[in-house]
């Protein structure tokens, strides 16, 4: 297959998985958690494990990709198997209803969807030219968005006249799991780099011996964690009674999905276009102000007017967000090391997805979420302010970047 041919045929895949990703992103973002807070009245540390199930697939990362490279299977087939585990997984929980089975299964799912994702990037490091990387990627995410979005609606609106309909709603996340096992079974790939290392966490070394790649992880650890204490507690702000909200599941869905993810859409492709073309630190800074924003601006208010320019703001962050996420360390990484790289990044994205959710229900219960969101800022403004001396750094100017070489210890 020539590299022309290799390009297009991941491109037209990823689209085609992108309505499926739609559908699963709506799931972990949203309705997993509404469901488990209104048709299981949840407590705290169930929502908490519920919220998060993406993260502790985002810890296992490194474990995957060491048994990925080990067996030698192809990055997209391994890739594939993992969607079908997730697929199976809301099957059985759809059939049987009962809390400790939903927050398991939610948490398996979720994860499945979640370890897969250093493969995914080191296939666009394989498949997608640099100059067209941050475009090609932003199209498929834009997709994604759309689908999110259009399902968020519907999705509220059913639940909206009957959350005994959940149980129909899980159907359908198996559904788009199987749909994306489908497509990923079909995207050209290689076999993982593989260096004969048998320890299954030997990729943080790179944190180790790469000062510039560590600087950044201390620096996305401070503004992750603030970030993602206060993603599951806007469905709490806004259907929780004891705040005096108590939004139905329509208008939830509304605000906490589809708001936010029109506003993502229109987004996407400049984040995209600036992923290709800006400095990466100023970009990075740029999205953390965007957050910080967002954040003060949704939980310091009360009104719907407050409400919606919140949302609006965290989408706008959180489509650059998407691409700078997904795609950053091929800035930095060699192009062989890519999943490696990612692998510690998804890792600590999940070690602080795992904490965030707990320590943010549990403080949710002694602070006003007004004062914590506003920690939370201040969280992502020391991370910033980590980064700004790094802005000065151009990748163009370190040949280990470029070549494929061992990368600079610093």
């Amino acid at each position: 297959m020539t590299a022309v041919d290799r390009v297009r045929l991941t491109y037209r895949l990823e689209l085609q998985r992108a309505v499926a990703n739609g559908v699963l992103e709506a799931a972990g973002s949203t309705f997993l958690l509404l469901v488990a807070l209104k048709y299981f009245h949840a407590g705290a540390l169930a929502k908490a494990l519920v919220a998060g199930g993406g993260s502790a697939g985002l810890m296992l990362t490194p474990l995957v990709v060491s048994l990925v490279a080990r067996r030698g299977w192809p990055a997209a087939q391994a890739a594939a198997r993992f969607a079908r585990v997730g697929a199976a997984t809301f099957v059985l929980m759809a059939a049987v209803p009962w809390l400790p089975l939903y927050v398991l299964g939610a948490i398996v799912s979720m994860a499945a969807a979640a370890a897969v994702i250093p493969l995914l990037t080191q296939i666009y490091q394989d498949n997608y030219p640099e100059a067209q990387r941050g475009k090609l990627f932003s199209r498929a995410v834009m997709l994604r968005i759309a689908v999110n979005a259009g399902f968020s609606e519907l999705a509220g609106r059913w639940l909206a006249g009957d959350i005994g309909r959940s149980r129909a709603l899980l159907l359908v996340f198996a559904a788009a799991f199987a749909l994306a096992a489908s497509r990923l079974a079909r995207y050209p790939s290689r076999p993982l780099h593989n260096d004969g290392g048998s320890h299954p966490f030997r990729a943080m070394r790179y944190a180790r011996e790469d000062r510039l790649f560590r600087q950044t992880l201390i620096a996305w650890m401070l503004m992750g964690f603030a970030n993602l204490m206060m993603l599951p507690l806007r469905v709490e702000y806004l259907g929780n009674p004891k705040y005096g909200l108590a939004l139905d599941a329509r208008q939830i869905a509304f605000i906490v999905g589809v708001v936010p993810n029109v506003a993502r859409l229109l987004m996407s492709q400049v984040w995209g276009w600036l992923f290709d073309r800006m400095n990466f630190f100023a970009l990075r800074v740029a999205l953390n102000a965007g957050f910080a924003l967002g954040i003060l601006t949704f939980f310091l208010s009360d009104s719907t007017t407050g409400l919606l320019v919140g949302a609006v703001i965290f989408g706008i962050a959180n489509a650059g967000g998407d691409v700078a996420w997904g795609l950053w360390v091929t800035k930095l990484a060699p192009p062989e090391r890519v999943a490696d790289y990612m692998s510690v990044h998804t890792f600590f994205t999940g070690v602080r997805g795992v904490l965030a959710p707990v320590a943010a229900f549990y403080a949710a219960q002694s602070l006003a979420l007004g004062t914590l969101g506003a920690l939370c800022a201040g969280l992502i403004v020391a991370a910033s302010l980590l980064l700004v001396p790094e802005i000065r750094w151009d990748r163009r100017v370190r040949p280990g970047r470029v070549s494929g070489e061992q990368p600079l210890a610093e």
